[in-house]
């Protein structure tokens, strides 16, 4: 199960590696906390009349056909974007908003969607959110609490029969190591980086926090898949630019130079040893209900 604050994040963050494991049989389902529908359109060819006046129409139509490019299945949980507030001092979040939600009336949503799916593995975001969105830090304290709550029978008895997840991971997909390994060939080969403004950026991140590739536990090779991911990329119009930076990078440069993507295990309730190549490493079929999850 992969817990999602917005639709887009799914393609963008652990995208290859789901699609991965649906082709190979296992279950998988995107769960997107929010419609996404405070998103602003990203992609200048979609910035016309029309698109913003049903955009919650229009990314339900992009959801459907990224999840259709990765194989999986996708439910929405049903709360309202809280888009990103900018200024100084930052304006209070709109009313309804899913990041002013009680944590524990989304707990408890979630929980119900974990004792009906039954994963054995749950990724989401970090305590950061990823990036400091607020719709990604309350997926990050949802799916926190929501893995800890859904196997014991004492916590909201009304949202189905327990079930114990085995792993918690969180997403890092954005690391500086990844994007200077893609400069490194681009300064072999005497052209320049594509993603030189992006990592930059990436460097101050790193400067303040460290590179998320110091937490990262698991990688999954997931290679093959890079060409899903990017369809479903492309199938969020409204937010990702085909023509932008997720694309700047050839898929075959990719596949060579960074097969993998990148997570951290933040909790497991099952013994396995690090460094991971398999979020399912650890778990035993044998003793779980269902072998498919």
């Amino acid at each position: 199960m992969a817990v999602h604050a917005h639709p887009d994040d799914e393609s963008s963050k652990g995208a290859a590696t789901t699609a991965r494991y649906a082709a190979e049989g296992n279950e998988v389902l995107v769960v997107t906390l929010t419609g996404g529908e405070r998103g602003d359109i990203l992609n200048p060819a979609m910035d016309v009349p029309g698109i913003k006046d049903r955009i919650t129409e229009v990314r339900r139509e992009e959801m459907a056909a990224a999840a259709a490019a990765l194989g999986v299945e996708q439910l929405w949980l049903g709360y309202t974007d809280s888009g990103l507030p900018e200024g100084d001092p930052l304006p209070p979040l709109p009313e309804g908003s899913f990041a002013l939600v009680p944590l524990e009336e989304a707990t408890e949503a979630l929980v119900k969607v974990v004792r009906e799916f039954k994963p054995h593995v749950i990724t989401t975001y970090d305590e950061m959110g990823g990036y400091p969105h607020p719709d990604h830090i309350m997926c990050h304290k949802v799916s926190v609490a929501a893995y800890e709550a859904a196997g014991d029978p004492e916590q909201f008895p009304d949202a189905g029969e327990p079930w114990t997840p085995s792993k918690l991971y969180y997403n890092h997909g954005f690391s500086l190591t990844r994007l200077e390994v893609f400069a490194d060939e681009y300064a072999r080969i005497g052209e320049p980086f594509p993603m030189q403004e992006w990592m930059d950026r990436m460097r101050k991140y790193a400067a303040e926090r460290g590179d998320v590739m110091s937490r990262v536990t698991t990688q999954v090779e997931c290679a093959k898949y890079f060409p899903q991911r990017d369809d479903a990329l492309r199938a969020h119009a409204t937010q990702i630019d085909p023509n932008g930076a997720f694309f700047a990078i050839p898929t075959e440069m990719q596949q060579k130079l960074w097969p993998t993507e990148e997570f951290e295990l933040a909790k497991t309730r099952v013994r396995t040893a690090i460094p991971e190549t398999d979020l399912f490493a650890g778990i035993d079929d044998a003793d779980t209900e269902d072998p498919d999850r």
